[in-house]
């Protein structure tokens, strides 16, 4: 029943930023936790941010300063800003929704994100 819709990615030059959307259906959107993933060629699917429904937000490390993660209950929709990309961010990136206790998480279809130096 949940879907979720990603859009924003691109090629961009490094340096340059764009912002991902990832738009949240048949979901009670704001008890849970969103998250974005992302996944480079021959490499493991790393977590990038978390906006959890108390408004708590985390990132990592290669990417503190630079994105930030946004959610708007109201449109059901979780974002992701990213700025001054870096060719290493280049990889398909894919939002997460987690209910909370049960943990049960459903996934995005992943949007690509390339970034040129």
């Amino acid at each position: 029943q949940v879907q979720l819709v990603e859009s924003g990615g691109g090629l961009v030059q490094a340096g340059g930023s764009l912002r991902l959307s990832c738009v949240a259906s048949g979901s009670i959107f704001s008890i849970a936790t969103m998250r974005w993933y992302r996944q480079a060629p021959g490499k493991q699917r790393e977590l990038v941010a978390t906006a959890t429904s108390g408004g708590t937000t985390n990132y990592a490390d290669s990417v503190k300063e630079r994105f930030t993660i946004s959610r708007d209950n109201a449109k059901t929709t979780v974002y992701l800003q990213m700025n001054s990309l870096k060719p290493e961010d280049t990889a398909v990136y894919y939002c997460n929704l987690a209910y909370p206790v049960t943990q049960r998480n459903y996934w995005g279809q992943g949007t690509q994100v390339t970034v040129s130096s």
